[in-house]
């Protein structure tokens, strides 16, 4: 026993566990998920808000500015008289000034909030528009993933009916043996037989190419000999709440701090000035020396400029907002549109549902029967071999009918994100 369990390890540990791996639908669309090149903007966008937000918040800090300046002039003021006993030096033609200057914003009008809030609704409109962006994926994993489990499922009854050849096969050659049967049968069955495989050799080329593209899609080797899970059919609920009707929020909220920063830049600004400076002359204008000096004081602004274009600005936000309400309303009438398809072919397929095991169980009983004539020679090999098709294909038809359900609940699902 613990050298079976032994070389169970050391197989396990040659062919990899890839040979054994087992795929389901949730795994795949997380994995293609975390694989897809986009998934790094968002930390992209969550950078670039914290540093233009941070960038907002020194609006407040004091503002530091040095300016120096040298000059000459053809003319200065002097004082067209005397004094007597006084000797009035008049100012020099070359001058000089260095001065730093400290500016304290007191109130901005509200500019700075305004600026934070569209910093934070522009980050949530570019995170909205990713995520749709990356919901599309959904769709795609979807097709791959259940192209692959209805292929598996051709491939289940494929054998089923490789099985119920052969034992035909077989059967013919007895009879053949016996003189109830000739070589014609026997070659009745064959061809039957390369149908079959051909028929098996195209399922398998085509779900090499489906477990291709999905191993891009979800960045890592898939073995042709992975498992897949069928998902049980699962519940659905046609209420939308799709990513698209965030994104279409995370716009009506851009467009809100877009009109409050409008508002804010058209209010009065108040702030605290000081400059400290040295040059000749100082404040002094007399004094024909270098001196220092200083002047403290307030400044309240108003620019008018913007009151001209304020009503134009909004109504370009309003057309803009109105525009996007209307996108909204389009996706909404599609979405619904396109689930109630998709409810109805939902229904149809469960309609056809009932009747497949009901059509399986006949065709049986007329295959079973079938043979029994042929053993009696009251039919052809060639009717018997229509009679395994017919099964084959009802036995197809009820496989496939399974996986089209499911896939038609994730297609509706998908639809509406539920």
């Amino acid at each position: 026993m613990k050298k079976i369990r032994l070389f169970l390890i050391i197989l396990a540990t040659f062919f990899g566990a890839d040979c054994f791996a087992q795929y389901t639908i949730d795994y795949c669309q997380t994995k293609a998920k975390d694989n897809y090149p986009m998934i790094v903007q968002y930390g992209m966008i969550e950078s670039s808000r914290e540093f233009r937000l941070d960038n907002a918040n020194k609006n407040f800090l004091p503002q530091i500015s040095l300016s120096a300046k040298a000059s000459y002039q053809s003319e200065v003021t002097e004082i067209p008289f005397t004094l007597p006993g006084a000797t009035i030096k008049s100012m020099s033609k070359d001058q000089y000034s260095a001065v730093v200057q400290l500016d304290q914003t007191i109130w901005d009008g509200g500019t700075t909030m305004s600026q934070k809030e569209g910093i934070k609704a522009q980050s949530g409109l570019e995170k909205s528009k990713l995520d749709v962006d990356i919901y599309a994926l959904k769709e795609r994993v979807n097709q791959l993933f259940f192209g692959i489990v209805l292929l598996n499922e051709q491939l289940l009854q494929t054998e089923i009916l490789k099985r119920e050849l052969e034992r035909s096969y077989n059967q013919v050659s007895s009879y053949m043996h016996n003189g109830m049967a000739n070589q014609s049968d026997i070659d009745a069955v064959k061809v039957e037989q390369l149908n079959t495989l051909q028929r098996e050799t195209e399922i398998l080329a085509n779900k090499e190419a489906f477990i291709s593209m999905l191993s891009a899609m979800l960045g890592e080797k898939i073995n042709s000999d992975a498992t897949f899970e069928k998902p049980a059919t699962p519940g659905y609920s046609k209420e939308n709440k799709r990513p698209e009707l965030d994104f279409f929020q995370a716009q009506g909220l851009f467009y809100d701090s877009q009109a409050s920063l409008i508002a804010a830049k058209n209010r009065i600004k108040a702030g605290a000035y000081i400059q400290v400076g040295y040059g000749r002359p100082g404040l002094n204008m007399l004094k024909a020396e270098f001196s220092p000096f200083y002047i403290a004081g307030v400044k309240v602004a108003w620019n008018l400029g913007g009151v001209y274009t304020k009503k134009n600005e909004l109504k370009l936000i309003d057309i803009s907002r109105r525009t996007a309400d209307n996108q909204k309303e389009i996706f909404l009438y599609n979405s619904n549109l396109k689930s109630t398809q998709q409810s109805v072919a939902i229904n149809k397929i469960k309609m056809l549902m009932e009747r497949d095991d009901e059509l399986i169980t006949l065709r049986e009983n007329i295959k079973k029967a079938a043979e029994v004539k042929l053993q009696n020679g009251t039919i052809s090999v060639s009717e018997l071999l229509r009679e395994i098709n017919l099964l084959d294909i009802a036995r197809t038809n009820r496989a496939r009918h399974d996986i089209e359900l499911i896939m038609a609940i994730y297609d509706l699902k998908n639809t509406t994100n539920n």
